[in-house]
């Protein structure tokens, strides 16, 4: 917001006022909007960027494309805008941190005990009480330091560069340094360091997955968008801040940074949405109250007992802190705690960072787990998968990615070099009409051309492309839907050839021919029916179907066959969903993708059947929340979804009363994983957002490792349960005991330094092994335990009562004899 006591602001508005003067009336009056969201934000938001020119957009932030800004203009925006970063706010202080682990109710009521003590003159038992205090909270906060230590590393080491045109000097510098206004370079391979409005885009293609969840880039432009909604995937002149460039090169200008980009938006939210507590942190919360009301009313009533016996108030004031130490079960939070760590430990082994000790036991009560599709079920890398030949040869591609690992099989047969001459020609055209790169396992290009390299990979083919010499290019484009290439043979520079991939409508109704068995063959109505026919099943099957032709003239190609490329699920992600379903955990798949693909993923990984429902980010947006919460256990799949539907998903969810996990690894995930009663984020693949946002990670991005995660959060709570009894059994006992003297008129058994003794350091080591036994295979095959169910329950407290009744017995009957001799 501009201020009248800044004068490099008051300057700076002064000059955006003249240059938006210079901008068309006639447009300005299609968007009264616009001036409003100058004068409130002083940064233009990406969706009024997208509905001007270039040119006015320039004009506005008052740049040359072709120079830049100039140092000076750049000082005065970063004083005005601040740098291109998010402010997640100050880092709390270690002993913040520390002191923050006093706020657990049992050891408020410890605290409380010790500070009566004191009151008391009883310095023993009060350092005996904040000693127990100390250890349980240095264990849980070391534990909880090492996670956030481990989440750092998973972190980028590099900070993100930029290329940025600046006193007419191309410049590589931190990202961070950007300024509204800045013209910045793209290519291959770069992050769009904040958001742009293009003014130059050549063959340009940007991967926005980690935002719409889509897997296939989006092809940009730069002509002037009517925008029909708000919607990212309408702004093709617009770069946004965080996605990737995958082919071609372009130019644009800064429109927005930071806090104020799309992806500052989503942040934005995200830090503003609270996380809940865990079910564990409530169930623990509910016993330190009850423990509390229960204690506290039985050393009322012994205190009255003794005033109206005619006892001294000091006496019994000195009964009512024994009683009081008996009550709370000091060794419980230490236990607690401990066996948390180990449980953190444990799933550390296992590929799994938890930031805070309660999350690891909620998965045990999860019943519901919406997923993110691409990168989470599936690689988020484009694989070949089928092919099919113009002369009738279907062959499968096994393995996923971009890389070798993988076979073809024809016919049962294994496919090489030069085994199967139909299947060669088709990776030969689709390997030479191609840009992409594989390095290092990487990919720099469009991920279709990364499938078709990688399955020429795995036929031991890659050196075909370098048989042959470009002569010319016509990119793929949403008019042609086609690419071509013109290129002749290193060893018959002579004969010259066009190589066509692209769409199998446009490709087929082009060509005269059809290759069979390295002759070309005239075109039939059959072979024309049979391609169509198999094509269609690949579309049924999720598959994006690519065309291969190649000929001497355009108008005389040679139609040569077809692949079906996906995004495939992760290996072992069906079994671990199947798993996840049978012992009671629903699984929900959430995706920006589009109808077709989502449900034939779906599909796939037995989340969806045909006839099934799935429902769309615009029905959810035309639901209320009651509408939502009536049909949302009985839908499996949504589609196009935004942000802003996965967060209306969780919250309908969790007013059902489910306890709710989400799994993501996109920007566009990020609010939803915070919403979430535990957000699971991917450690390779997931943006810092992402795990910013999760309260675990995954490191090596495998959904599997959430069956195990879900296996040690039940076995945990059941050991949990096991150690209160016995712990409980103790203090119950201990708090009879000096009762019952009280009332009989006996002296104390106990004092409060021997309760602290039996709590701590005798009841302590067995307690904390039944907190590390293994937990028997039944327990983890029970459906997700219900968050209302308390730990104290009904069957328990009997046990308890039992048992405490048959110490109390025990040690009444000692301690009578032993006084009765004396």
């Amino acid at each position: 917001m501009y201020t009248q006591g800044n004068p490099v602001q008051a300057e700076v508005h002064q000059k955006r006022h003249k240059a938006m003067d210079s901008i068309s009336e006639v447009k300005l009056a299609e968007d009264t909007k616009l001036s409003s969201i100058v004068m409130n934000h002083a940064i233009m938001a990406s969706v009024q960027a997208a509905k001007y020119s270039s040119q006015d957009v320039a004009r506005y932030f008052e740049v040359d494309t072709s120079v830049g800004l100039d140092n000076e203009e750049v000082y005065k925006r970063q004083k005005q805008y601040g740098l291109n970063e998010f402010n997640g706010g100050e880092e709390e202080p270690l002993w913040k941190k520390y002191l923050g682990q006093f706020k657990d109710p049992l050891i408020m009521l410890l605290l409380a005990s010790a500070l009566v003590s004191v009151c008391m003159k009883q310095l023993d038992d009060a350092i005996s009480i904040t000693v127990a205090i100390v250890i349980v909270v240095t264990v849980a906060f070391i534990q909880e330091y090492r996670s956030e230590k481990s989440l750092e590393a998973l972190k980028q080491l590099v900070p993100p560069k930029c290329h940025c045109l600046r006193n007419g000097v191309l410049k590589t510098f931190l990202a961070r340094d950007l300024v509204p206004g800045d013209v910045v370079y793209l290519s291959i391979g770069d992050r769009v360091p904040a958001d742009l409005r293009l003014f130059e885009a050549v063959a340009l293609s940007i991967d926005e997955s980690s935002f719409t969840g889509e897997t296939e880039p989006a092809n940009k432009s730069t002509e002037l968008i009517e925008l029909l909604d708000n919607g990212i995937m309408q702004r093709k002149n617009i770069g946004f801040m965080g996605t990737l460039v995958r082919c071609g090169h372009g130019k644009g200008i800064v429109v927005g940074t930071g806090e104020n980009s799309e992806f500052g938006e989503i942040f934005k939210i995200m830090q503003g949405e609270e996380p809940p507590k865990t079910p564990l942190q409530r169930s623990m919360d509910t016993l330190g109250k009850q423990l509390s009301f229960y204690s506290f009313c039985i050393i009322g009533l012994i205190m009255l007992l003794g005033w109206i016996q005619g006892r001294k108030i000091l006496d019994m004031f000195t009964i009512g802190v024994s009683l009081a130490v008996a009550a709370i079960p000091e060794g419980l939070p230490i236990v607690v705690t401990v066996t948390l760590a180990l449980g953190v430990m444990r799933m550390a082994k296992r590929k799994a960072i938890v930031k805070k000790l309660p999350i690891v036991e909620t998965l045990g009560c999860v019943n519901v787990i919406c997923c993110d599709k691409t990168g989470t079920l599936t690689t988020n890398e484009m694989t070949l998968t089928h092919m099919y030949t113009a002369d009738g040869l279907h062959a499968e591609v096994s393995g996923v990615g971009y890389n070798r690992k993988g076979e073809i099989h024809c016919n049962n047969e294994s496919v090489k070099n030069n085994s199967h001459s139909s299947i060669r020609k088709i990776i030969e055209i689709g390997t030479v009409c191609n840009n992409a790169e594989i390095l290092d396992g990487g990919l720099h290009g469009q991920p279709t051309e990364g499938a078709l390299l990688a399955c020429a990979m795995k036929m031991g083919a890659e050196g075909i492309r370098n048989e042959y010499i470009k002569l010319q290019e016509w990119p793929f484009n949403s008019d042609v839907k086609q690419m071509t290439v013109k290129c002749a043979h290193k060893d018959n520079r002579g004969e010259e050839y066009y190589f066509i991939k692209g769409a199998l409508e446009r490709i087929l109704n082009q060509c005269r021919f059809y290759y069979q068995n390295g002759a070309d063959m005239p075109m039939s109505e059959q072979i024309h029916k049979d391609v169509l026919d198999e094509a269609h099943q690949m579309g049924i099957a999720g598959l994006r179907v690519l065309a291969m032709a190649y000929g001497r003239q355009l108008d005389m190609l040679c139609f040569v066959g077809i692949v079906g490329i996906i995004d495939p699920p992760r290996p072992g992600i069906r079994e671990a969903i199947r798993t996840l379903i049978g012992t009671g955990v629903s699984v929900k798949m959430v995706t920006g993708d589009s109808e077709d693909t989502a449900t034939a993923i779906g599909g796939r990984l037995g989340l969806y059947a045909a006839g099934g429902e799935a429902i769309s980010g615009d029905q959810i947006d035309h639901m209320s929340t009651d509408q939502l919460q009536d049909i949302i256990p009985h839908i499996s799949v949504f589609y196009r979804t935004s942000p802003r539907h996965k967060h209306k998903i969780i919250k309908a969810l969790q007013n059902n009363g489910c306890v709710v996990g989400m799994t993501g690894d996109g920007v566009n995930d990020a609010v939803a994983l915070r919403s979430a009663d535990i957000g699971i984020a991917m450690g390779k693949v997931g943006t810092d957002v992402s795990k910013e946002a999760a309260d675990m990670i995954l490191v090596d991005d495998e959904f599997v490792t959430i069956m195990a995660a879900i296996e040690e959060g039940k076995g945990i709570f059941y050991n949990i349960k096991n150690f209160v009894r016995f712990q409980l059994s103790t203090s119950i006992a201990a708090l009879a005991l000096i009762a019952l003297s009280t009332v009989a008129r006996l002296p104390n058994p106990l004092n409060a330094m021997q309760i602290l003794w039996i709590n701590i350091i005798m009841d302590g080591p067995p307690a904390q092994s039944l907190g590390v036994e293994p937990v028997d295979q039944d327990v983890i095959l029970k459906p997700p335990r219900c968050v209302k169910d308390h730990i104290i329950t009904k069957k328990l407290m009997i046990n308890i009562l039992i048992s405490s009744f048959i110490i109390v017995s025990g040690t009444l009957w000692v301690f009578y004899k032993e006084v009765s001799h004396t």
